[in-house]
């Protein structure tokens, strides 16, 4: 979907919108590695004029799926989420926002809802996804010379191997006054 930012401005009677959308190839070709379906995206909300900018709010249900990120097996994550976004013709308007507003200046006119919700979709994502077998204790991921580590078995490794080269053992004599640290 997109919308002509200066029609939006001069309407003012507020948009109504519920449609699903078919985002998948559009997010699978942007981001190959990160998105390994997604199911179609239902949207619904209203695009609106209120003081010489356009408010966009929707709710987005959808469910992406993406690779874990300790094994890389694929995770499906429900996505339920409501958006609000601001969109302004010039970079003047963008002092009367607060920080933590979403604001967007359009220079072509154009709204484009599309790119917009799943550039949303994809900031839901959590960095830290684990599939149902991880979550519940699944051993860690190994191959021949390597393996995943937990960071409490890392610390543990770390305590084990802390065992003094015999070489530099006779240079703790000489400073009494600094050991254990």
């Amino acid at each position: 979907m997109k919308w002509s930012l200066s029609d939006s401005l001069k309407n003012q009677e507020p948009l109504q919108f519920d449609d699903t959308l078919d985002l998948k190839s559009d997010l699978m070709d942007r981001y190959p590695s990160e998105v390994l379906d997604l199911t179609p995206v239902h949207v619904s909300g209203t695009l609106r004029n209120e003081g010489g900018q356009v408010v966009l709010t929707a709710h987005i249900t959808t469910t992406i799926t993406v690779p874990s990120s300790r094994s890389l097996e694929p995770v499906a994550l429900p996505e339920d989420f409501e958006i609000k976004e601001y969109y302004v013709n010039t970079q003047a308007a963008l002092t009367q926002f607060e920080e933590s507003d979403v604001v967007l200046v359009i220079e072509d006119d154009i709204i484009d809802f599309d790119k917009a919700v799943g550039d949303n979709i994809l900031a839901q994502v959590p960095i830290h996804i684990l599939t149902d077998k991880e979550e519940q204790g699944a051993p860690m991921p190994n191959g021949e010379d390597w393996r995943v580590i937990s960071e409490a078995d890392q610390e543990q490794e770390k305590k084990d191997n802390q065992s003094v080269d015999p070489r530099l053992a006779k240079l703790k004599n000489y400073f009494p006054d600094q050991d254990d640290k």
